[in-house]
């Protein structure tokens, strides 16, 4: 699967403003709820193992994912229920599993049969889907990363990914929060980083979201406000979506205030 290539790509790229990092900074607090760079690619490096547990099978999944699930359910926060199975593991030690588990989660997706079902901890879903929310997760969580550090990512057109996700989420958004999903789906037309366009659902004249697809990428993952960006957004409904966006999975969250995340 492309899609591999592409988690794989997004890993690299935020390793490699990683690879010199002293060993205290890893404990810095990003923007993100006050998740330090640890916390990050713990987060990531725990659901990079757990997406590639389930390719095999749902019984080695349930092992995995058990005590996880456990957790959750007793009111620990995501965050509380990695710290178990890190089982200490911080700084550039984890930075080195992170790494290695990334590439090991790739090559199993990249041999996978894309319309696979596999386990998640909500709904089942295809292979395919499950290494795009992979690269996702990491892109936008590496955000928080790149934001910190005062750097600038260089995208991709990979980021075509993330964008069709946030597309893909749209009933998605206003569902989880118990509220109506309009119809029509906005038209959406989004300008990747090498200057390709690309569009999803009816062309509309009121009911649009136009403008760079990175900028979309970091609405729908909720990394930027609406307000931060330069997106040009038509009607009622597209207005609405883009103010509340969720294109990952778990309870309603609402994105950061106007100003809140930005490049250090």
């Amino acid at each position: 699967m492309q899609q591999a290539e592409d988690f794989r790509a997004e890993s690299r790229a935020l390793a490699a403003i990683l690879e010199d990092l002293p060993e205290e900074a890893f404990h810095r607090p990003t923007q993100f709820k006050d998740w330090t760079i640890d916390h990050v690619l713990g987060h990531l490096h725990l659901f990079n193992v757990a997406a590639e547990t389930s390719l095999k099978g749902e019984e080695a999944f349930a092992a995995f994912i058990g005590p996880i699930v456990q957790d959750m359910q007793s009111g620990k926060t995501i965050l509380q229920c990695q710290f178990p199975w890190l089982d200490g593991l911080s700084g550039r030690a984890l930075f080195e599993a992170w790494k290695a588990g990334a590439e090991t989660c790739a090559d199993a997706f990249a041999v996978a049969d894309p319309k696979a079902r596999v386990k998640w901890v909500g709904p089942d879903m295809s292979a395919l889907s499950s290494i795009t929310a992979r690269q996702m997760e990491t892109w936008a969580h590496g955000q928080e990363v790149f934001d910190l550090l005062g750097l600038e990512r260089v995208e991709q057109d990979r980021i075509r990914n993330i964008a069709h996700l946030g597309v893909a989420t749209y009933g998605w958004t206003f569902l989880n929060r118990g509220e109506e999903v309009p119809d029509p789906a906005p038209f959406v037309q989004l300008t990747g980083p090498s200057s390709a366009v690309w569009e999803w659902n009816t062309p509309q004249e009121d009911n649009r979201v136009v403008g760079s697809a990175v900028e979309f990428a970091q609405v729908v993952t909720q990394v930027r406000n609406i307000e931060d960006t330069a997106l040009e957004v038509t009607g009622a409904t597209a207005t609405r979506w883009m103010e509340i966006a969720q294109c990952f999975a778990g309870p309603p969250e609402m994105p950061p205030s106007k100003g809140a995340r930005h490049k250090v």
